[in-house]
C-alpha cells in the first residue's frame, strides 16, 4: 500500500537511485524477486538518520539475506559493530553468504534465535536499534530494547502500519491478522505515550517508528 499519490511516489522512487555498486546491485535482486528487505525511501530516512547518529553499536532484530546489516555497517565508527538476530535457516546461509561476499564477517556479529528470546539476554547499549522482526512481538520485545539502548540512541521500527490496517477498527481486520493489530496498536499508544521516549511515526514505506530514549 502507499500513503502517498501515486504519481507522487512514482517521482520519489525515479529520483532517489538504489545503493551504489554490488550492494546496489543486491538491493536491486531483493526487489526483483520480493525478497523480505527494506524498501528504498526507507533505506534513503535511514542513510540521513545514521550518518548522523555515527553508531558504534547497532542491534538489528530481523535480518532476511543480510541487505540491511550490510548496509548500515557504512555508517559505523572506526572499530564499531552490527550484533544481528534471526532464526530462519535460509535467511541465515544467503546473509551469510553476503557477509562473507562484502566482506562483512568481522563487523557483524550472528546470533540465531527467536529475537523475543534472545533480546532478554543480551547486556550492553547499543546506539541504534533497528527493529524488522515479527511484527506482533514488537510490543513484548520493547521493554527490552529500551532497555539495551543507551541514553539518547534511536530505536527504529519498521513495518509498523501494516498497510494501513492499524488505523482499521479491530473487527473490520481479517481474523488471521486481529492479534497483530491490537498488539501493533498497543506499541504504537505505548512509544506515543512513554515519558522516557520521544517518538515520530512516519509514512515511509509500510510505516516507521522513530523513538529516541531520554
Amino acid at each position: 500500500m502507499s500513503f502517498i499519490d501515486s504519481n507522487l511516489k512514482e517521482y520519489i522512487d525515479n529520483i532517489q537511485p538504489l545503493c551504489e555498486g554490488e550492494l546496489g546491485e543486491l538491493q536491486k535482486h531483493a526487489y526483483e524477486i520480493d525478497l523480505p528487505i527494506i524498501p528504498n525511501d526507507v533505506v534513503r530516512l535511514m542513510s540521513v538518520l545514521l550518518g548522523i547518529m555515527k553508531p558504534k553499536r547497532i542491534l538489528e532484530l530481523g535480518m532476511a539475506v543480510g541487505f540491511s546489516s550490510i548496509f548500515m555497517s557504512d555508517f559505523l565508527q572506526e572499530g564499531g559493530s552490527i550484533t544481528t538476530v534471526d532464526r530462519y535457516p535460509q535467511m541465515i546461509e544467503c546473509a551469510r553468504a553476503n557477509f562473507k561476499k562484502f566482506g562483512k564477517e568481522d563487523k557483524i556479529n550472528l546470533i540465531i534465535g527467536d529475537a523475543v528470546e534472545v533480546v532478554k539476554k543480551l547486556e550492553g547499549e547499543f546506539d541504534v536499534v533497528f527493529m524488522d522482526a515479527a511484527k506482533g512481538q514488537y510490543i513484548n520485545i520493547l521493554p527490552d530494547v529500551i532497555r539495551l539502548t543507551r541514553k539518547g540512541g534511536l530505536i527504529i521500527a519498521d513495518d509498523v502500519l501494516q498497510d494501513g490496517r492499524v488505523a482499521k477498527e479491530r473487527l473490520e481486520v481479517p481474523r488471521r491478522q486481529r492479534t497483530m493489530h491490537t498488539r501493533l496498536n498497543e506499541f504504537l499508544t505505548e512509544i506515543s505515550n512513554n515519558k522516557s521516549l520521544r517518538s515520530s511515526i512516519l509514512t515511509v514505506g509500510d510505516g516507521v517508528a522513530l523513538i529516541q530514549k531520554l
